[in-house]
């Protein structure tokens, strides 16, 4: 349904912001931007905008929050609601060459919930403890929503415009697989980004040091599908001092077991071939393919995030049956994540009917595609070109993620996405533990490095 906000979605070249006849030039953010981009990401972890699935989220306050900074600096800004509360904000700044496809820069406003009994520091307080800013959301991904509101403030109050337009997207329900975001955007207000030809968000751009004079930056060029599925069992209900020999809680409990314990066979796509190339030149190590395992484990911190891209996955996530005791139920249920690598999906789906069974049930919760792309191109030598320029010890390399984001529904309309959110991280900095992890927390100079980044790569790109 559309918002009761007054908005429109027409944000064609006549009703752009116009920023001056100044092109951007690297490095000319300012100090006070870098600033801005730490407070920024402090309000917006202190907004509510907690996404428990199954549409029970509310981004409206995050999304007048942004819609509120771009306003300030003259953006006109298109507000549209999926739902009451599911809100998504995009606007448009004017570049330099009004013939180049435009670059779309989104991310989402939604996190995952937090318990504050298990947190060091509250985690929707945005506290600065130890050097690094805390809450919910600090590297998912207000990090990068307040770093790109603070790189595009910065550039509209200097005069200064990007060689290209740029397409900023803030939007709902990522983390439920974006049906009230991302997708809905794309499936109802797609001319929003149809001239649009590449694309930037979370989950890339960030280092790993393997010594003091070299850093690998993974930037993002691939991620693996989503098969998010329920399985089902219907068994013969009857009362729990009977002899069974038709239950349905354990037949779905012995599926659940061959699942959740199987290893699906190893298969390297391009991109994970490349990064194991990479990182096995970086340490000095030969990568030993067949035992793949054992070299990813030397990885530290990103070990995990590694580890799940060279296969299928498939977790048992949530198990529900019966009300009562001394009765057996006639039907149970489960819940998967399952997680399949480019070019994979036909086998995955194969291999997941094998593994469960035919006396289950399975049905789809979310299903979305894989996606990988080149490590090649302009928009790639503006990522490494501007890492190299704030670290000089960068070394750009490529990966997959282990998980999903929005660029599976932006990439529908053609779109070539990457995941580019820049951050020089401390080496000892758990960072995929931060993702939908307790003490999530983002170092402030990783912000203000990231702010840096972006302008120089908005600035090349």
């Amino acid at each position: 349904m559309a918002s009761d906000i007054p908005a429109s979605d027409d944000i064609s070249p006549a009703r752009r912001q116009t920023a001056g006849p100044v092109a951007a030039s690297p490095a000319a953010v300012s100090t006070a931007a870098q600033d801005e981009a730490v407070e920024i990401c402090r309000d917006l972890v202190r907004i509510d905008s907690v996404n428990r699935g199954n549409g029970d989220g509310n981004e409206r306050a995050a999304a007048e929050y942004v819609a509120a900074k771009l306003a300030e600096v003259g953006l006109q800004t298109t507000i549209l609601e999926s739902e009451p509360g599911r809100t998504s904000v995009i606007t448009r700044v004017e570049g330099v060459d009004p013939h180049r496809p435009p670059l779309l820069i989104h991310g989402h406003l939604d996190v995952v919930p937090a318990d504050p009994a298990d947190w060091r520091v509250h985690p929707f307080s945005g506290e600065i403890v130890d050097g690094s800013l805390w809450g919910r959301g600090a590297v998912d991904m207000k990090d990068m929503d307040a770093m790109t509101l603070a790189v595009v403030r910065d550039l509209l109050r200097s005069g200064r415009r990007p060689p290209r337009d740029l397409v900023l997207a803030f939007v709902a329900d990522e983390e439920a697989g974006g049906r009230l975001g991302a997708r809905w955007l794309v499936d109802n207000h797609p001319h929003l980004f149809a001239d649009c030809s590449e694309a930037i968000s979370e989950v890339g751009g960030f280092s790993y040091t393997v010594s003091d004079d070299l850093r690998l930056y993974l930037i993002e060029t691939a991620q693996k599908g989503i098969a998010w599925m329920k399985l089902t069992v219907a068994g013969r209900a009857g009362h729990g001092s009977m002899v069974s020999d038709d239950n349905a809680v354990t037949a779905l409990c012995e599926a659940v077991v061959r699942l959740g314990r199987h290893r699906f066979p190893i298969v390297l796509t391009p991109t994970v071939r490349t990064f194991l190339d990479s990182i096995g030149d970086a340490l000095g190590i030969e990568i030993d393919t067949d035992d793949l395992e054992t070299t990813i484990a030397k990885l530290g911190p990103i070990a995990r995030m590694i580890g799940a891209t060279i296969r299928n996955t498939a977790n048992p996530t949530q198990l529900n049956a019966g009300e009562k005791v001394n009765v057996i139920p006639g039907e149970a249920t489960a819940h998967v994540d399952g997680r399949f690598l480019p070019g994979q999906e036909e086998e995955f789906l194969r291999q997941l009917d094998e593994l469960i069974g035919p006396a289950v049930r399975r049905d789809w919760v979310v299903f979305d595609q894989a996606l990988e792309t080149g490590f090649d191109g302009p928009l790639v030598d503006a990522m490494a070109g501007a890492l190299k320029a704030e670290d000089p010890a960068a070394r750009p390399v490529p990966y997959m993620l282990s998980g999903g984001t929005d660029a599976k529904s932006f990439s529908r309309l053609g779109i070539r996405c990457f995941g580019f959110s820049p951050l020089l991280l401390p080496p000892d900095l758990d960072f995929a533990g931060m993702f939908h992890g307790v003490d999530e927390r983002v170092p402030v100079e990783s912000l203000r490095f990231g702010v840096r980044v972006l302008d120089r790569f908005l600035a090349a790109s």
